[in-house]
């Protein structure tokens, strides 16, 4: 973590060049508000292949890079990228701009409002430095200290560290073979059952429960649990939390559909489409379930996720994956949490998927067979 020490607001604050912001959307809005509560100006906003153009977003004209460019100078230019994707072709776009620009990617937290910034590094310095030393291999604590600086610097390079394949992982992990019982906690429309059933070649059976609250990610689910001969699929339509209430729900029928107290402020004027959903504790819903395998992707909600899986995770320590990438303080807060709590566990790991900006962090917790 010694790497951490260049701020992306300071440098933007005290920059001399033309900002500008490629890409639109909700990442866009949350940055540009983060920039006029810092007094940043921004000077224009592009996007790939023409989209928007002509238009205005947030006030702001939709131009070509190549009328920015023409405009500002190539060198008085700088650019931040307010999009994510795990495709390699964009990618190799941003480190293509970046041989032609100064460039950065803002690490902005997908929920709550909360950046992760040099006051929140010094804030947090200990507690981050008892999470890197849980890691049991290098891998993990070279990705840890990558991340760090990224989400401090914005910089591409860092997010080049330290990646792997998901399917390597499950496999390196999870032991896929091995599974009987397992529960997928966010299962948006069986995707990542799928992989399980793809890497499973042991014909053993495997029972997957699968817990989705978004109705139209929900009927997918169950429309592919029914096609799914390779295991038993059991779609639950249940918010994972920690005690049964009722809440609402922002339901975008997508991957980021989640509680609606999770909503970044930011998005407060723009209505969502407000659903009803039951919260559950998944020790409620799952009985005397012995699981092998928990996953938790849960947009913002992994804490209390896990604290209402308390009774299923004591029971047979199953292996876990959890999201780490929602909040800024995930990255620490959560392997904590974890350890806090569930003392038995004695081997985590961090893993990433390749893509941009730092998404797809997963923390696997394996506790250590014994006789």
């Amino acid at each position: 973590m010694d790497r951490a020490k260049t701020d992306l607001w300071d440098r933007l604050s005290k920059t001399k060049k033309s900002i500008l912001l490629y890409g639109m959307g909700n990442g866009a809005e949350k940055l540009l508000s983060v920039l006029q509560k810092r007094n940043i100006p921004v000077s224009g906003i592009f996007s790939s292949e023409g989209f928007g153009r002509g238009k205005c977003f947030c006030g702001i004209p939709v131009e070509s890079l190549e009328a920015l460019t023409g405009r500002y100078g190539k060198e008085n230019l700088l650019i931040l990228v307010a999009f994510g994707s795990p495709l390699p072709e964009l990618f190799s776009r941003m480190e293509e701009l970046e041989r032609e620009y100064e460039l950065y990617l803002p690490d902005l937290p997908v929920f709550g409002d909360v950046l992760f910034d040099k006051a929140f590094y010094n804030e947090h310095l200990t507690e981050m430095e008892k999470a890197r030393e849980l890691f049991c291999d290098e891998r993990s604590k070279d990705l840890f200290d990558a991340l760090v600086a990224y989400k401090l610097s914005g910089e591409l390079s860092y997010l080049k560290e330290a990646t792997s394949d998901p399917c390597d992982d499950l496999l390196e992990l999870v032991l896929t073979d091995e599974l009987s019982q397992a529960c997928d906690v966010g299962a948006y429309d069986g995707d990542t059952a799928k992989v399980l059933c793809d890497l499973k070649k042991s014909k053993a059976p495997l029972t997957l429960y699968a817990v989705e609250p978004d109705p139209k990610n929900f009927s997918k689910l169950e429309t592919y649990a029914k096609s799914e001969t390779r295991a038993k699929i059991v779609p639950i339509r249940a918010c994972a939390w920690d005690r049964r209430e009722e809440l609402a729900f922002d339901g975008s029928h997508n991957r980021n559909a989640s509680v609606l107290s999770a909503r970044s402020s930011v998005l407060f004027g723009r209505p969502p489409k407000v659903l009803p959903v039951q919260a559950e504790r998944l020790d409620d819903l799952l009985g005397e379930a012995r699981l092998d395998y928990i996953k938790y992707d849960v947009e913002g909600a992994e804490k209390e996720a896990i604290t209402g899986s308390e009774r299923l995770i004591k029971r047979s320590f199953p292996t876990l994956a959890v999201s780490l990438y929602h909040r800024s303080e995930d990255l620490f807060f959560l392997p904590l949490f974890l350890k806090e709590k569930f003392p038995e566990y004695d081997s985590f790991y961090l893993r990433r998927k390749k893509g941009f900006p730092a998404w797809d962090i997963t923390l696997y917790a394996k506790k250590s067979k014994t006789d």
